[in-house]
């Protein structure tokens, strides 16, 4: 069951990681007639978000499949990348979830989720 759990939300946040990282060009232009500094800035906003939801997700995935799901350094991994999911979904609750963009409302339920899947995994 912790294996399913940590490699579930592993998926679930690389995907989402990965749905950041699809549409940056699109995000990008969708601003209109920007400074060519304040474009390298959003883009560069986009990618490391993407990154990094990729990056935690490959993390658990990666510590619990190399030392297994019912280690404890699995587990320390597992809780450290949660916290940063709800550290993530916080920011995320105060800028991008304030917009009409559906996608970006959503962005704090699923990093929260993640990061419950992932603590559940850590106490079973």
């Amino acid at each position: 069951m912790q294996a399913a759990m940590l490699y579930g939300g592993s998926a679930v946040i690389v995907l989402w990681g990965i749905g950041h990282l699809v549409p940056t060009r699109e995000v990008d232009s969708g601003f209109g007639p920007i400074s060519q500094e304040n474009a390298r800035i959003i883009t560069m906003e986009w990618l490391i978000e993407g990154l990094t939801l990729c990056f935690l997700g490959i993390l658990v995935a990666l510590t619990a499949s190399l030392l297994g799901p019912d280690l404890r350094a699995t587990h320390l991994v597992a809780r450290a990348c949660a916290l940063m999911l709800l550290v993530l979904a916080a920011v995320s609750s105060f800028t991008g979830a304030r917009t009409s963009i559906l996608p970006m409302k959503l962005c704090p339920y699923v990093k929260s989720a993640v990061a419950v899947v992932f603590l559940s995994a850590t106490i079973l």
